[in-house]
């Protein structure tokens, strides 16, 4: 069954605000991988291109928006800075997220606004939750938390209750009870600020509290971005800059080789192995563009079942690996210059490297569970 896509009134707009945010990206590329983390003026350019809007509920003023629009929004913004376009699409997500919270909880968060901007760690759970009247007090720290130098709020996941009755439940907290502390220095994915938080003893409402589980609205009237189960679209929000850095990587090489010279003295544009290095890449990385808004599309309108959930994770993994391998391709053709620190290719391989490596993009385990899925949709002994 076909589910039609939703009324997204604004959507639109967050592809043309991430072509505004990509001008600013580009400039303050320097900076960010300088001082590991946005800069404040990147950070409200992200908001102002609508990415912390984007998936909340319309009764605050967002936009309940699609995954289709939100993975090629994401993938402009990484082009000039896959950082940029990480902290992004997590904003995005992240709404998303709180819009799983009591309605009490989204009135604290939204009422103002919906331009909020929400940061998380909440895989795996950390710290320790102790129920206390009304809530729950929470102590610990937790790591990679991207973006959280410049968020309103932090969603903090740890585990409660005892024995087989546990479960994770997500704490949402105000930035000013938080701790920052200043622990990211990975060599890509710079500019993330995926800092470790920490928190003392910080009572959280109940309200401000919900439990991971499916993540996924059942009742009639849901907005479609809030019904689909939280591992069918997780994928997407890390695919989505990996392939924008890919693309902004094939745009580097192709400005540099394309006045190029070898010791010869003839252009290297006109050499066989300069012409199968842009051909093997640029067609690598439309595969990933394809698989990615096949993936995106299937979320938005289409039937939601173990199958399509497993595809899902299928493609946006295989689409980061083909975007390694054609970063990888044009890393070797580049030559011994694109090894040189600053240069444009040189830092996009390390952020697509660094990024493919998030667990939600692991091909393995992504075979894993398609192959189940498959597997089990075709019953015991079947031969079909």
């Amino acid at each position: 069954m076909t589910v039609p896509v939703p009324d997204t009134v604004g959507a639109s707009a967050l592809v043309a605000g991430a072509h505004i945010a990509r001008t600013t990206a580009h400039r303050t590329a320097a900076d960010v991988e300088r001082l590991n983390r946005l800069t404040g003026e990147l950070a409200r350019a992200v908001t102002d291109a609508g990415f912390a809007r984007h998936f909340v509920p319309h009764r605050w003023g967002g936009v309940a928006g699609t995954f289709t629009e939100l993975v090629a929004a994401v993938a402009v913004l990484g082009q000039a800075c896959a950082s940029t376009a990480w902290c992004a699409a997590l904003y995005a997500a992240h709404g998303r997220l709180a819009a799983y919270l009591p309605v009490t909880g989204q009135r604290e968060l939204w009422e103002a606004g919906p331009d909020v901007r929400l940061a998380a760690a909440v895989v795996p759970p950390s710290g320790e939750a102790v129920a206390s009247t009304g809530g729950w007090r929470l102590t610990g720290r937790w790591n990679f938390a991207s973006g959280a130098d410049h968020a309103d709020w932090l969603l903090l996941a740890s585990w409660t209750g005892t024995g087989t009755v546990r479960e994770q439940r997500v704490f949402v907290v105000p930035f000013a009870a938080c701790e920052v502390l200043d622990t990211w220095r990975n060599v890509g994915l710079k500019g993330t600020g995926s800092n470790t938080v920490a928190v003392t003893d910080v009572f959280v409402p109940e309200y401000r509290t919900f439990t991971l589980g499916t993540l996924a609205r059942t009742e009639q009237g849901a907005a479609r971005c809030h019904a689909v189960p939280y591992r069918m679209v997780a994928p997407l929000q890390f695919a989505a800059p990996v392939l924008g850095a890919a693309q902004g990587a094939l745009d580097a090489w192709v400005g540099t080789v394309a006045a190029k010279r070898g010791i010869d003295g003839n252009l290297v544009r006109e050499a066989v192995p300069a012409q199968q290095t842009l051909t093997r890449a640029a067609a690598e990385i439309e595969a990933a563009r394809l698989l990615l808004h096949q993936a995106a599309r299937r979320a938005d309108c289409g039937e939601i079942s173990a199958l399509t959930v497993a595809a899902n994770g299928r493609d946006a993994a295989k689409a980061a690996d083909l975007c390694v391998t054609a970063v990888g391709r044009l890393m070797r053709g580049a030559g011994a210059r694109s090894q040189q620190e600053g240069d444009p290719v040189q830092q996009r391989w390390r952020d697509v490297t660094a990024a493919a490596g998030h667990p939600m993009l692991d091909l393995d385990a992504a075979s894993s569970g398609y192959a189940q899925a498959v597997f089990a949709a075709a019953g015991p002994g079947s031969t079909a």
